[in-house]
């Protein structure tokens, strides 16, 4: 349990303070590191059609939209600017990441510590993200167990990706959370930025992610935090 929170939070709280129902989580970057395995698969993928591996790093960038705009940007980054090869490596990129979606995957630090505090507190939690549905199910129960999430929900076949705000209106029903105000959605990205508001929710910009904070603040994030206990100061 968490006794002393640091002094990792901006954004203006004592204007904000509001008793939160539910908080919900991007699962990339956010809840775990999953950059090795991103780029592995697809770096094997692009290695297929001759073209030469991207560092780590280059991923946390052509990740965040989903598995087919990853692919999209490591093709036409590599030269194939008219997507010739999409389909093709799309469906191989697809392949090996069912089986290597686990691939140097870990949990954040403190991220263990701030789940079970905030289900101390009977907050609810949901998982969110543009990774496909089965594979975002699969992680999240692996690392987190079976009964840890009230709502897991990954990219599916007639549900928008983020930044449409469908995805966190399917996750209120089921959570029966109607107050807006009462949520939060944490994420590390732009467009987890512009999924929250989109869909009339206060954010929070993690900085142990795949991006900035200057991203973050560009894309009107209501609050950045430094560290997982950071977000127990704005609950």
């Amino acid at each position: 349990m968490f006794v002393d929170v640091p002094e990792s939070v901006t954004g203006d709280m004592q204007d904000d303070i509001v008793m939160i129902e539910e908080v919900i989580f991007d699962l990339d970057g956010t809840l775990l590191n999953t950059v090795a395995s991103i780029a592995k698969c697809c770096n094997d993928t692009l290695a297929e059609f001759g073209y030469v591996p991207f560092a780590e790093e280059r991923y946390k960038y052509f990740a965040g939209d989903g598995a087919r705009n990853l692919v999209k940007r490591a093709l036409i980054a590599s030269g194939d600017t008219e997507l010739t090869h999409f389909e093709e490596a799309f469906a191989r990129y697809d392949e090996r990441f069912k089986e290597g979606c686990m691939y140097k995957v870990t949990i954040y630090e403190g991220i263990p510590e701030l789940i079970a505090e905030l289900k101390r507190r009977s907050i609810k939690l949901a998982v969110l993200s543009n990774k496909q549905h089965d594979r975002t199910v699969s992680m999240i129960r692996h690392f987190f167990g079976e009964d840890t999430f009230d709502v897991i929900l990954g990219q599916m076949d007639g549900v928008p990706i983020k930044p449409d705000p469908k995805a966190v209106d399917l996750i209120m029903d089921k959570t029966s959370v109607t107050l807006r105000e009462a949520l939060l959605y944490v994420g590390d990205t732009a467009t987890d930025m512009k999924t929250g508001h989109n869909a009339g929710l206060r954010t929070v910009g993690v900085l142990w992610g795949f991006r900035t904070r200057e991203e973050l603040e560009s894309n009107g994030a209501d609050h950045i935090i430094e560290k997982p206990e950071g977000l127990l100061k704005i609950v």
